[in-house]
């Protein structure tokens, strides 16, 4: 058992609340990196009105990630804005809000109208958000800013393209508008460097930038909130000029310029100085080699000192210096050379391109040889005599990379850096070990990740379950389109003939300079509303004055789905299809359709001339009309994005539609046209006695049905009933089951690594945050760090957790290279992810891995795709040991004792910790759960039932294993499949045509029992013979829907007074499109008494009055049987054991012919030649010779 709470965590978990990042006076409080950012100016407003002045604070800028949620938290705490007298307006793109955020510190020109002191700004982008707005930048940063006012450019960098198009570094660009760079290094500093950035800003007259990445601005921990903990101190070493440095009308060009080159900068280095912003962390008297860094890449230092035996002492034995800056441009030189002094070397930590090792070369270029350091950075030294050689004067530098500029960093790297130049410069043998040691664990992990050879799947970001742009990202065959930013760049890696992509706002315009040198005459070009509003409208107006053959598709889906669901418009009442249709009228578009999923929402509409509205299903003809249009065409795709109508249903913001999509599996021919129409993640295979076929998954469903025009039968709509609310715990009452033992909890001295890994939205971020409250209510020193943006979208995604007894025991953001303590698998592939496995140690990581196969989006165009559960399972057994493994199904777990596969994640963790692999005490996990608020109890259950599976996994599964309908424990035997397969044909037709099947596979059985080398040929012949003669016409079609089974399964399905539809295009009844295929029709209650009778019918089949037998695919398909049985006898007349391959590849080429109508027929031409040349191959005289 473990001990009583002490008392200050009792009192933490009765007082701590969720608005304490925003609210608590002092003390700490548990916030993330844009949470942060929110606090800052009510900081700065608070310390301002202690100081005796009223000021404001206004804050402008554009979403995109590492700060996409900004704008998001500071909707949510616009009441706490308020009342701080902080307004918050969004920008229409980055540079306008940087225009707004310049006008702020312009009120100091109109003093007699001010209402407040000053005003200090915030400006918010993603890092090319920074590069657009460099000429707003260049310009307010001459301007100037006001006494009491103050600006911070806030950069939101991806040093990594992990949500962006392109890895950006925003310190160079800063630099080039003469911006002084901030670079936090942590969520405390966000807070403390923010109101030293204000105050630099104030007192220099420029504007402060500040860069923050994904790593700091996404993680979350415990920070003091003291408004006075910062102490300012205003610079006494540097004179001001006659007028000062503040804004001022009027201000000629050149004055500013050197008022910005001759005093502000240097200004803004005065309090550097002063308030010692860059300093020693870790110094003593016989210093010889030195450490500088900044930001994450200081973190990473710090760990990776630590990771190589080398703690603060040990530093001060061996002479090591380490020094941080936390202002990376201009680097000040008073601090930087009193850094340097009595050094041998200097290694600068820093990640990209070089910012702090040019200014630092620059500054001690002049020192005598025989006392300037060596300096190294993104460089090693090279052989020979030029091994002091700068960056340009060798042929190729990037094969010399001590720390590397591209990508980013990570403590491992650095260690590496380290390790090296120490063991150069002289160390004792025993550090030389300790190193070493930490060296070899590192090589051995990324030796095993080049080593794995095994195929363990991929999780690739994905359009949502019923995301508009599944159907909007079409193009018609024989076309092709450019693609836009946000969701649409997923379409490069999709099948929709889509290649390259620009700019956010510059969509299209590569056309402009390809058209008149190409034979293509015309492109499609994807367009988000939000990027149109951003600046894409531009784009088009480019492309019409350039008169250019295009069709832009501007997608409608009333969204900014990307960051988060923000609404389009940046104003409350939004931007609406109408005002773009107008805005692209004027601009001079020769043609507009809008094409949308609810054509009715137009009726009585006033219409600009010519534009006219159609059913999203005719997409694919609009499209073709449009591309043969000379001109600038538009296409608005009015579809609201599927995740926002999930968060508006879960608000009752939207209604939930009373129709939903299900498939009768044993109509269902698993061809996956239902895939291909609807892109959809949604439909998943399920494993059946009679081959793979297709279902929908309820839970993640969204409603969108653009899978029912998927060619094929199977489909029914339930229209106007509900679905049955699973009966949730009915197997097993928490209550009545007796207590469990407490486990003993890690110590965590040092940092406890934990990372969490899953499919993106599942709610592998929650299991972070979570994790980070309980361990601020325990008191503990926690970081937190999550990966939103782009794998959000059903990509791999991770949360990283470190927990230990101090706050300075965590250095960093990320758990390192084999630096995990506990890995929750809530997916088995990201799992398996090479990156997920670099971070396990065999005989530290425990995992806990739900081995659930979740179908990836490689199925959705691939219907034989496999889930690689087994060498999943294999690689991370590789990676820790068997004895480390907790592995089950923990979905399946959640579904049958809570009803949702939404548990999965908690119920994982109440596993590990039941496992003993959780530092957090068992009462502020609990609290944090009530804290987060949502499914409250349900979440708590999925917790105690993960904590039982740990206890007595067997004990769990046995109370819901026994209800199972069915369970595929081993494979069915010969006798199993034939017997199975002639009670079918015998429902099928009758008992003489199942026997003709019997004795059919008799025959094949008897021939290949002569070689003795086992059934594999008859049970193929059992299973595609069957397939063959079981071809689903008009009557089985009939009788299946209109089977008990089927029946009964809606019945237990569904609750209320409901009505079955079904979707499907009979050829007597059916329309055809323009391309001469048969289109679906819906068809109400009626028609289940007419298939009730269709399916009496069946002994017609094949006869003289079989009124559909005579159509041509009913023609080939009995043909198929005959051919079919014809080849088997070819077979096995020539069959030997070496022939057996060959003839069970044979044997098994109908499992390739699926579908119905133009589906099946197309799949029928390709086995038809696969059929060809494998009876080729069988007739060739070098097989027969074989034999």
């Amino acid at each position: 058992m473990n001990a009583p709470l002490p008392e200050h965590i009792r009192k933490a978990l009765e007082t701590v609340t969720l608005e304490d990042k925003y609210t608590l006076g002092e003390g700490r409080a548990f916030m993330s990196g844009v949470q942060a950012l929110v606090r800052l100016p009510m900081l700065q407003r608070q310390r301002d009105a202690a100081a005796g002045l009223n000021t404001g604070g206004f804050i402008s800028g554009y979403r995109g990630s590492p700060l996409g949620t900004y704008d998001q938290a500071l909707w949510a705490a616009k009441k706490h804005l308020a009342e701080n007298h902080i307004v918050f307006q969004p920008g229409v793109n980055e540079e306008l809000g940087a225009t707004a955020v310049w006008g702020t510190q312009q009120l100091d020109l109109y003093p007699q109208s001010k209402k407040y002191d000053g005003v200090f700004g915030i400006w918010y982008g993603k890092g090319p958000g920074v590069d657009r707005c460099s000429d707003v930048f260049k310009h307010a940063n001459m301007a100037g800013t006001a006494k009491h006012g103050g600006v911070i450019a806030i950069a939101g960098d991806d040093h990594i393209s992990k949500s962006s198009t392109a890895p950006h570094q925003s310190d160079h660009i800063f630099k080039a508008c003469g911006t002084p760079v901030f670079f936090p290094s942590n969520v405390q500093d966000i807070l403390d460097m923010g109101l030293h950035a204000f105050a630099m800003s104030r007192f220099s007259g420029v504007w402060s930038g500040m860069k923050t990445i994904q790593e700091v601005v996404e993680s979350s921990s415990s920070v003091s909130v003291d408004p006075d903990r910062v102490k300012i101190v205003l610079p006494e070493d540097f004179a001001m000029p006659p007028g000062g440095l503040h804004i001022r009308w009027p201000d000629a060009p050149l004055e500013q310029e050197a008022r910005l080159m001759d005093y502000k900068w240097y200004a803004a280095l005065a309090y550097v100085r002063a308030n010692k912003l860059n300093y020693n962390v870790i110094q003593g008297p016989q210093d010889r080699f030195g450490i500088i860094a900044s930001g994450k890449a200081y973190n990473d230092t710090r760990q990776a000192l630590v990771d190589l035996g080398l703690d603060d002492d040990t530093c001060r034995q061996l002479g090591i210096r380490v020094h941080k800056v936390n202002v990376v441009w201009p680097l000040e030189a008073t601090i930087t050379r009193d850094f340097a002094q009595g050094l041998q070397e200097i290694l600068v930590v820093e990640e990209k391109r070089q910012v702090i090792e040019y200014q630092l070369k620059e500054e001690l270029y002049n020192w005598r040889a025989d006392v300037r350091p060596n300096v190294l950075g993104k460089f090693d030294e090279a052989e020979g005599e030029n091994g002091q050689c700068g960056e340009w004067s060798m042929p190729n530098p990037s094969q010399n990379w001590l720390l590397r500029a591209k990508a980013d960093l990570t403590p491992a790297i650095i260690a590496k850096a380290i390790a090296k130049r120490l063991k150069k410069l002289g160390v004792p043998s025993d550090i030389v070990a300790r190193m070493e040691s930490r060296i070899a664990t590192i090589d051995a992990r990324e030796r095993a990740m080049t080593e794995l050879k095994a195929d363990t799947g991929e999780r690739a970001p994905w359009f949502c379950s019923g995301c508009p742009h599944n159907t909007s990202t079409r193009v018609p065959e024989g076309s092709r389109a450019v693609a836009g930013i946000g969701c649409h760049y997923m379409t490069v890696w999709m099948d929709r003939s889509t290649s390259t992509f620009t700019q956010m706002g510059g969509e299209g315009v590569t056309w402009v300079g390809q058209a008149p040198f190409t034979r293509d005459a015309h492109v499609f070009a994807n367009l988000g509303d939000g990027t149109y509003f951003h600046s894409g409208l531009l784009a088009i107006r480019q492309s019409i004055a350039a008169g250019v053959n295009i069709t832009y598709k501007i997608l409608y889906n009333d969204a900014v789905a990307m960051t988060g669901g923000q609404q389009v418009g940046e104003r409350p009442e939004g931007h609406s299809v109408l005002q773009i249709m107008h805005s692209v009228k004027s601009e001079g578009a020769v043609k507009i359709v809008i094409v949308t999923d609810e054509p009715e929402k137009y009726a009585g509409v006033a219409l600009a001339d010519g534009v006219t509205v159609h059913h999203r299903d005719e997409l694919d003809r609009i499209q073709r009309e449009l591309r043969e249009i000379k001109g600038c065409s538009v296409l608005i795709y009015d579809q609201t994005c599927a995740t926002e109508k999930r968060r508006r249903r879960k608000r009752g913001l939207l209604a939930t539609p009373d129709k939903t999509v299900v498939i009768n599996e044993a109509v269902c021919e698993g061809c996956g046209d239902c895939s291909v129409k609807s892109n959809c993640l949604s439909v998943e295979p399920v494993e059946t006695p009679f081959g793979r076929k297709r279902r929908i998954n309820q839970s993640t469903c969204n409603k969108d049905y653009s899978c029912v025009n998927g060619f094929c039968p199977s489909f029914v709509t339930i229209e106007g009933g509900k679905l049955k609310k699973p009966k949730k715990e009915k197997k097993g009452d928490l209550s009545s089951l007796p207590p469990l033992p407490e486990p003993v909890l890690p110590q965590a001295d040092s940092a406890w690594g934990i990372v969490v890994g899953g499919v993106g939205g599942t709610g592998v971020i929650t299991i972070g945050s979570l994790l980070g409250m309980a361990a601020h209510l325990d008191g503990k020193g926690v970081v937190t760090q999550d990966a939103g943006g782009l794998a959000q979208k059903g990509g791999a995604t991770w949360s990283h957790i470190q927990i230990a007894n101090t706050p300075e025991a965590i250095f960093t953001t990320k758990v390192d290279t084999a630096k995990a303590d506990l890995v929750i698998g809530c997916d088995a592939i990201v799992a398996a992810n090479k990156y997920t496995l670099a971070v396990m140690q065999p005989g530290r990581t425990f995992v806990a891995l739900n081995t659930h196969g979740t179908p990836t989006a490689a199925f959705v165009h691939n219907p034989d795709w496999q889930f690689p559960g087994g060498n999943c399972e294999s690689a991370v057994v590789a990676a820790v040991g068997e004895a480390l493994v907790g592995r089950f199904d923990a979905e399946q777990v959640a579904m049958q004792l809570l009803g949702d596969s939404i548990y999965t994640n908690p119920l994982l963790l109440g596993y590990a910790w039941q496992k003993g692999r959780v530092p957090l005490s068992l009462a502020a996990l609990m609290r944090a759960m009530e804290l987060n608020g949502v499914q409250v109890d349900n979440n708590k259950a999925a917790f105690e039932w993960g904590r039982r599976c740990a206890h007595d996994l067997a004990a769990v599964q046995a109370l819901f294993q026994a209800a199972q309908v069915i369970a595929f424990v081993k494979k069915p035997t010969l006798v199993e499949v034939v017997s199975q397969r002639i009670e079918y044909l015998t429902g099928y037709q009758n008992a003489t045509y199942a026997a003709e099947y019997q004795a059919f596979v008799e025959k094949v059985q008897a021939a290949e029992s002569r070689l003795g080398t086992g059934t594999r040929l008859t049970e193929a012949v059992a299973k595609y013979l069957f397939k063959l003669m079981a071809y689903k016409d008009e009557y089985e079609v009939a009788r299946l829907h209109t089977d008990k089974a089927f029946t009964d399964r809606i019945a237990s399905m569904f609750e209320g007074d409901y009505k079955i539809v079904h979707h499907m295009a009979p050829p007597l009844l059916a329309k055809r499109n323009d391309k001469g295929e048969l289109v679906k029709q819906s068809f109400g209650p009626w028609m289940r008494k007419a298939l009730g009778l269709l399916s009496r019918l069946k002994g017609l089949r094949g006869s003289a009055l079989d009124m559909f037998g005579k159509t041509e695919e009913r023609r080939v398909e009995r043909a198929l049987i005959v051919q079919y049985r014809e080849c088997m006898e070819e077979l096995i007349a020539g069959l030997t054991p070496e022939r057996l391959a060959l003839a069970v590849e044979i044997a098994q080429i109908p499992e390739h012919i699926r579908g119905y109508g133009h589906v099946k027929e197309r799949h029928l031409q390709a086995a038809r030649a696969q059929w060809d040349r494998l009876m080729a191959q069988w007739r060739s005289p070098a097989e027969r010779q074989a034999a």
